[in-house]
């Protein structure tokens, strides 16, 4: 169990500005108020990189960027119906980030990488690229078909759910694929 959680706080930390945004806002009712903690999230998170050394990577800088240029005009505007069409644009700029061949790699333990071939992290890649592109649709068929209370119930649980679900099957599969090598090594040796 413990190596799942490991392995799944990555992921988590990249979303994390999001994550604070839906709860915040299915909390308090208030979509500023669920704006304002996205963006403070997404500035600490940086922040906390920035001050211990550690390197931040390309998807962060796009989940922070997309907090608060969204956000921003968000606030701007106050208009509910932005908020509603944000995840899209949210969704479809971190699948095309997502496009970037091997940028799961930072996502995989060595014990990973060493025993499953290099094309496994490409085409989960492209699995997870598809998926968000996926929800990003499905959030503006939501969204423009079923308004703001449904939608809010939507964005806050299927996306999670979706994203969870995946990452469960990949980390299933990918354990069994790397068990499998290791003992087909230790019994060839």
């Amino acid at each position: 169990m413990m190596d799942l959680l490991r392995a799944f706080r990555p992921v988590a930390a990249d979303f994390l500005s999001t994550i604070a945004f839906i709860a915040v806002y299915v909390a308090t009712g208030n979509i500023y108020a669920g704006v304002g903690a996205g963006m403070a999230t997404g500035f600490m998170q940086i922040a906390a990189l920035k001050w211990r050394g550690r390197r931040i990577d390309l998807m962060q800088w796009a989940s922070l960027a997309l907090v608060v240029v969204l956000g921003s005009a968000t606030l701007l505007t106050r208009d509910p119906r932005f908020i509603m069409v944000k995840p899209t644009i949210g969704a479809f700029a971190i699948a095309t980030v997502m496009l970037r061949p091997n940028w799961m790699a930072r996502y995989m333990p060595p014990a990973v990488t060493e025993n499953i071939s290099p094309r496994t992290p490409l085409i989960w890649g492209y699995v997870w690229s598809v998926a968000i592109f996926a929800l990003g649709i499905a959030n503006l068929f939501v969204a423009f078909v079923y308004g703001p209370k449904i939608w809010a119930w939507f964005t806050a649980f299927v996306p999670i759910s979706v994203q969870l679900s995946l990452f469960l099957a990949q980390y299933a599969l990918l354990r069994h694929a790397v068990i499998r090598t290791i003992r087909s090594r230790v019994a060839a040796a």
